[in-house]
């Protein structure tokens, strides 16, 4: 059950983004309002939650918006590992402490052409890396539905900006489940769309389909109108792919039809999940009524899943450090090293090898496609622990080699290239939000979210806004 909970904010911080924009377009409120009211909840929750690190309200009150884009001057949040031009970008580290950019990512530019005013960065591990959001330049974002426990990440700033009503839609970026473990832990919704539809890696390895950006926000609708925002061709993005005749909000609210779900609790035994999580998501799964739904146990064969995924993310972490200047790099924590140093230890013949494996088990997905439209399975097989624990030592008995194993789940979609959505239905008895990972078909976006919306009217779950919780 949902626990009590209470929302003390202004009463414009609560409703949706797509209510929101609605307004602006009439001239009933004003972005200069929204801005006061986003910062006066700032005030409210960011020291219980620290998830909205720099503050930009100068800039966003010049911004120049257009009532007719499709975001018409709603604040938003931008991930602290993403350029916003003379607005301070630390990417968590040291080495950046005091970096204000010249320049905007070509995302950012993207959304602030759709009427999206940014309005502060949102907390991040070191340039993205761990699953737990704390760095050394802000400290930790903790979970607003118990401060003790942390939020995931690395877009847990972001997750957390949207539970707690300070932002009403905030960006987020994908590698190991970057946006969809948050999205999990903190009761919201989170997209990691396909490679290229929403941006992705750096410049420096622009043409690499690891990393992702995304939209998170607190409901399915409003993830799918933040899309919108962010999709489009863009000659900047080597693999920029167009956005869809119709629009993704447009799509999401059309009757889903007959669905055919498979659920796996732990992708064939690859990933350990808790007894706990299993029965959340068993629960939720059994008790949707819905005309033509189907769920049934099942889990195509995924054959070196665990070595291509870290031999992807190895290369990246090369490709980003080999382009990082040295008076940046030496900043790095210890587990950043680690990850340098088993990449560094790859060979050529490694390299090649994952991309055939990658290959095989994208065809493996399109043939489970051809029966199921979605394959569901945890975001995270445990819930959220205590904010110092940097990643968990095992989970369900089993032994965590590092802080990579846990996030396993997150292996799949990263590898393949398929979108996958994190939605919220349930709670531990202990009271933490738990999602189900989606996993939809190549380019699949606007179908993956029309499920999600069908799913998420049929569970009923109230969406989340709240005051942060104390133990």
């Amino acid at each position: 059950m949902r626990p009590d909970t209470q929302f003390s904010g202004p009463d414009l911080c609560a409703k949706p983004a797509r209510d929101i924009i609605a307004l602006l377009r009439n001239g009933e409120v004003s972005t200069d309002e929204l801005i006061s009211a986003s910062l006066a909840r700032m005030d409210q929750v960011e020291p219980a939650v620290n998830a909205v690190v720099t503050r930009c309200p100068e800039r966003a009150r010049h911004a120049q918006v257009a009532p007719d884009t499709p975001l018409a001057g709603l604040p938003i949040g931008i991930k602290d590992l993403t350029e916003v031009k003379d607005v301070r970008t630390t990417f968590g580290t040291q080495g950046y402490a005091d970096h204000i950019p010249t320049t905007s990512d070509p995302l950012v530019t993207r959304l602030e052409q759709s009427g999206g005013v940014v309005l502060g960065k949102t907390n991040t591990p070191e340039i993205g890396a761990g699953a737990n959001t704390f760095n050394t330049v802000f400290g930790a974002t903790r979970n607003p539905w118990n401060t003790a426990l942390n939020a995931a990440g690395s877009s847990g700033g972001a997750a957390v900006s949207l539970a707690t009503g300070t932002l009403w839609l905030s960006h987020g970026s994908d590698f190991g489940g970057s946006l969809r473990s948050p999205a999990n832990y903190c009761g919201i919704v989170g997209l990691r769309p396909s490679p290229g539809i929403a941006g992705g890696s750096s410049a420096s390895l622009a043409f690499t389909t690891g990393g992702v950006d995304g939209p998170m926000a607190r409901d399915v609708l409003d993830c799918a109108l933040f899309l919108d925002a962010m999709a489009g061709y863009d000659q900047t993005w080597p693999i920029s792919f167009p956005a869809p005749d119709a629009p993704y909000f447009e799509t999401a609210q059309r009757d889903a039809g007959a669905i055919r779900i498979a659920y796996t609790p732990d992708l064939n035994g690859f990933a350990a999940v808790t007894p706990e999580i299993d029965t959340v998501l068993r629960a939720a799964l059994g008790g949707l009524e819905r005309p033509g739904l189907s769920v049934d146990d099942h889990c195509p064969d995924l054959p070196r899943l665990d070595e291509t995924f870290r031999a992807l993310r190895c290369l990246s972490f090369l490709g980003s450090y080999q382009a990082t200047p040295p008076d940046v790099s030496r900043h790095y924590k210890d587990t950043i090293k680690g990850n340098l140093a088993d990449a560094e230890a790859m060979t050529f013949a490694d390299y090649a090898r994952a991309e055939r494996d990658r290959a095989a088990l994208y065809a493996r997905m399109v043939t489970f496609f051809e029966t199921f439209d979605v394959l569901a399975c945890p975001v995270n097989g445990l819930a959220p622990l205590p904010v110092e624990i940097e990643y968990p030592s095992e989970v369900a008995g089993r032994a965590m080699r590092d802080y990579i194993d846990w996030l396993q789940f997150a292996f799949l979609a990263t590898v393949t290239g398929l979108p996958a959505l994190s939605l919220p239905v349930g709670f531990t008895p202990s009271g933490m939000p738990v999602g189900v990972q989606l996993i939809g078909p190549p380019r699949g976006e606007a179908r993956l979210l029309q499920i999600a919306h069908s799913l998420e009217q049929a569970l009923a779950l109230p969406v989340t806004c709240i005051d942060p919780r104390s133990p």
